[in-house]
């Protein structure tokens, strides 16, 4: 479904003559295609594995909107103005709160170990594509104090 409707707008994009707004979703389609080709399925590609896409291109592109020098305000725009497009897309992310309510009911057995990697391992799996890693590993941390 998500992958239809960012071809619907890169197709809308294309007609109003918005050359920002389609080359990002263009590079996003482009993105999730070469994915699903890596994995295999090119034909049906899942929802969980458009959604992964998404963020990885959104953190390449918050990467190059941080990165780039002010001396070149004219690339600082256009890389924002391409991360505020695929922000539209992205999913949403949990909270710092709805993580801790998933680990203390779904992982509370492991949280009593206290062993970092082993929690961290068990919840990357469940919470891919839902949480941000920093943002689980940061609430790992504070739990296992």
């Amino acid at each position: 479904m998500q992958l239809e409707t960012m071809r619907k707008d890169m197709v809308a994009a294309m007609k109003a003559h918005d050359k920002v707004r389609k080359e990002a979703v263009s590079s996003l389609i482009s993105a999730v295609k070469k994915a699903a080709i890596d994995a295999g399925c090119r034909d049906d590609i899942p929802e969980s594995m458009v959604d992964q896409v998404i963020l990885k291109e959104l953190k390449t592109v918050k990467e190059q909107v941080d990165t780039c020098p002010d001396s070149r305000q004219d690339l600082k725009e256009e890389y924002q103005a391409r991360y505020n497009i695929i922000q539209e897309y992205a999913p949403k992310l949990l909270t710092e709160d709805e993580i801790q309510a998933v680990l203390e009911e779904k992982f509370s057995d492991l949280l009593s170990t206290k062993n970092k990697g082993q929690i961290m391992k068990a919840v990357m799996g469940e919470l891919k594509g839902k949480a941000d890693g920093k943002v689980i590993n940061q609430v790992v941390a504070r739990l296992c104090q």
